[in-house]
């Protein structure tokens, strides 16, 4: 069977895939997502779009993703448990099929308490695995979970998240193979500044032969300061920055450290790159929008593989005016 989405099509024809983060919008103008997604879409495979994310209402993923698609960009949709039901997941899932949307990342989700609403009622009816099979047996059986009959069945590329840099570290290649076993058929890993980590996690990985069953995208992102730094790894659930990474920021001036953060970030792709079964990238530039295409392109991921239909792609950052 073809490809279901761009992603996939890179991603199986072994190019090294680059996805990028849609920070999640505060506004009811589509202009905003618009104007953001052109900052990435020259630059990256395919966009995510963020579910709730930290536990905030935001701008819905299904609805970034439907005007992405709209716009001719591809859009991975992020899908969390933690606020519907099973009867609403899979209503959201075969929305996001009507809308052209092609990628899924299937997620757990923040616990409540991590937000700014604590008193809202989470559902977790499912997790990501049970999420992950639902949407399964929606596209390979064409049914919903109940044994209704779907007309025309969805096609997605199926994905979800791994964090290799929390212990307890032997429980997380494990906990990667029920995800595949449920589905998975990409991954996309938690921001990456433990290189040596994920080395460690992808030599596991390669001896339980995970690698030969799933795509992994490693998290990657620039920090804009040393004062950056520091609040996320005090705020920002499973996300670790080692003292190497503080003690470089602390060694240069104020006004010098963002370009130190996206110097890091750079040497980081260059790294993960040479990790056998890292597949890709996942950029998350939170805010730093702007510096994903001078990422990518000092990184040497340009031009990105041309996608089908002959569209624009960039080859370097100065090729696209924002």
């Amino acid at each position: 069977m073809s490809p279901s989405s761009r992603l996939e099509s890179v991603l199986r024809s072994g190019d090294f895939a680059v996805t990028a983060e849609l920070n999640p919008r505060d506004s009811a103008d589509p202009q905003a997502v618009y104007q953001q997604a052109r900052m990435l879409a020259e630059f990256s495979d395919a966009i995510n779009t963020g579910d709730g994310s930290g536990a905030n209402p935001h701008l819905s993923s299904l609805g970034m993703a439907a005007l992405l698609a709209r716009a001719g960009h591809e859009p991975v949709m992020q899908l969390g448990c933690r606020d519907r039901n099973r009867i609403a997941l899979q209503g959201e899932l075969l929305a996001a099929a009507v809308h052209g949307v092609a990628n899924v990342l299937c997620l757990t989700g923040d616990g409540v308490q991590a937000g700014d609403q604590p008193d809202a009622k989470p559902v977790f009816d499912l997790d990501s695995m049970g999420l992950l099979r639902t949407a399964r047996i929606m596209r390979d059986q064409g049914r919903f979970l109940s044994g209704r009959k779907i007309k025309i069945p969805p096609r997605w590329f199926l994905g979800a998240a791994s964090n290799p840099f929390v212990p307890p570290y032997d429980f997380r290649p494990l906990r990667l193979q029920k995800k595949i076993e449920a589905g998975a058929e990409f991954i996309q890993t938690q921001y990456c500044f433990d290189v040596p980590r994920l080395r460690q996690f992808m030599a596991q990985v390669r001896d339980m032969g995970l690698d030969e069953r799933v795509f992994i995208l490693a998290g990657v992102g620039p920090l804009r300061s040393l004062k950056s730094a520091l609040w996320i790894r005090e705020h920002v659930p499973g996300v670790v920055i080692p003292e190497s990474i503080e003690a470089r920021l602390r060694g240069v001036v104020s006004d010098k450290q963002q370009e130190e953060g996206l110097r890091i970030c750079v040497e980081i792709i260059q790294q993960v790159r040479e990790i056998p079964g890292i597949k890709g990238v996942h950029v998350m530039a939170y805010g730093q929008e702007q510096w994903v295409g001078e990422i990518v392109e000092r990184a040497e991921l340009l031009p990105r593989p041309k996608p089908a239909g002959g569209q624009f792609v960039a080859k370097s950052a100065k090729d696209v005016s924002l």
